[in-house]
């Protein structure tokens, strides 16, 4: 009886100790954030009590970039196995490949570290489940990579950098690369499998994203610069409970968007500057039936307390829209005057997208000259799909609930430009102390709007 009561006890020591949190574990930290609608506490992962792994000890080599390579994947993999850990990236010039995320990990760059991203395509190999402009396909790895990750964190006082002598020749879109967009755009029309949509080959040169997380949950970029991008610089697919804050982006190449949340909800973006040769921040929410299939909007996203050096819009929105996109918060932020920019707001679509728009507010934004206005809505952007490929299938997309207050900028074509559908008109639009210096054209020009306010 004595040993079968002591089996007992050691039995269940064992399963308690089996649950027993690891104190050196990650855990979360909640982000409240207050909103004009009703927004749940951002989690996000706290890394504090986790070891350092730094990639020095794995055998990292500053210049070689293939021990440095394999040196990041280890501690990745090492923090990963530890409940939680940090893979510390030291002072200096690291060359490196791609990179892999694995879950409860933080990549931590010391001040005055660079990880310097090859310019090898190669080094993007082999291909993984990513997307392309609102479609998902399997391409050239981004940069940096996570896939169905949870609590991940990108920080410290150190540069992301990307070599770009190859990336820029690819911004060119010759006839080649058209036909690989045409061919994507029909296999995702019909809802092709994905293992069909390979579009990795010697002519479509389709430019992967610097930063994407992939169906991520509880993620965190804070402090770091990132230089360059060959695409989109950081995208959230798929993507819940994000704050990127304290970040200096500059990336002036084609389709440099600062920030693309793409059906991702529970986005802070706070305290970053950006310098963009496209939108500072652009939400999407996936294209025509790829994302009507995934059926996730974009929702619960705010940007603060940011400034804006240059972009195309201060914030965009679509064109790439098709799953939805709700509740946006945009304040205090701020575009220096000098810089180049089309719009403050700008939100786009077309006969293809469906979707809808709803709950857009934005408050508190001071701007230098503007070379279009202030507020945009347009429901005929098409770009270079328009005579690429007919439409499959008509949805239009309404778009409804946007709030402007105290809004001043320099000097505009216009205040305000809304061209919406008759078939589907464009409501509630509400403008309050919402100003120019300056407007050398007509200050409001609406098409197909329905109860548009504007007070000062």
């Amino acid at each position: 009886m004595k040993k079968i009561t002591f089996c007992c006890c050691l039995l269940f020591s064992l399963i308690f100790l089996s649950f027993k949190k690891d104190p050196t574990a990650v855990t979360q930290t909640e982000v409240v954030v207050k909103t004009p609608f009703e927004m749940p506490a951002i989690k996000i992962p706290d890394f504090s009590k986790c070891k350092e792994f730094s990639i020095i000890d794995f055998g990292a080599i500053k210049g070689n970039k293939e021990k440095t390579s394999e040196a990041i994947s280890k501690a990745i993999a090492k923090a990963n196995k530890a409940g939680g850990g940090i893979v510390v990236i030291p002072e200096g010039e690291w060359l490196t490949r791609k990179i892999h995320f694995k879950s409860n990990v933080n990549l931590h760059l010391k001040k005055g570290a660079v990880l310097l991203f090859s310019e090898d395509p190669n080094d993007y190999l082999p291909a993984v489940r990513s997307t392309w402009e609102g479609y998902e396909c399997y391409n050239y790895s981004p940069l940096i990579y996570a896939y169905q990750c949870k609590n991940i964190a990108i920080t410290g006082e150190g540069e992301l950098k990307a070599k770009m002598d190859v990336w820029k020749e690819w911004f060119a879109r010759p006839k080649p690369h058209m036909e690989s967009l045409k061919r994507l755009y029909y296999l995702a029309s019909y809802n092709k499998p994905m293992k069909e949509r390979q579009m990795v080959n010697d002519s479509a040169h389709f430019r992967p994203q610097f930063i994407q997380f992939n169906r991520c949950e509880n993620i965190l970029i804070d402090g770091v610069t990132i230089t360059n991008s060959p695409f989109w610089t950081i995208h959230p697919f798929l993507s819940k409970d994000v704050v990127l804050r304290n970040l200096k982006v500059y990336a002036h190449g084609h389709n440099n968007d600062g920030v693309d949340p793409e059906m991702s909800q529970n986005v802070l973006i706070e305290n970053c500057v950006f310098d963009q040769g496209d939108d500072a921040i652009a939400i999407k929410s996936g294209s025509n039936q790829d994302a009507w299939r995934l059926n996730t909007p974009s929702k619960n996203i705010v940007m603060r307390n940011c400034v804006v050096k240059n972009g195309h819009q201060l914030v965009a929105i679509g064109s790439e829209l098709s799953g939805g996109i709700e509740n946006v918060f945009i304040d205090n932020c701020t575009v220096v005057d000098g810089a180049k920019l089309n719009h403050l707001l700008f939100i786009k679509t077309n006969e293809r997208r469906g979707g809808y728009v709803k709950n857009i507010y934005m408050s508190n934004i001071t701007s230098g000259k503007i070379d279009e206005g202030i507020l945009g809505i347009e429901t005929d952007v098409l770009y270079q799909w328009r005579d690429l490929v007919p439409t499959i299938e008509r949805r239009l997309t309404p778009i409804k609930n946007v709030y402007l207050e105290n809004i001043k900028a320099t000097n505009v074509k216009f205040v305000s430009r809304i061209l919406g559908q008759k078939e589907l008109p464009i409501e509630n639009i509400f403008l309050a102390n919402v100003n120019a210096d300056k407007v050398s054209g007509e200050k409001s020009i609406h098409e197909n709007v329905v109860n548009f306010v504007a007070k000062n």
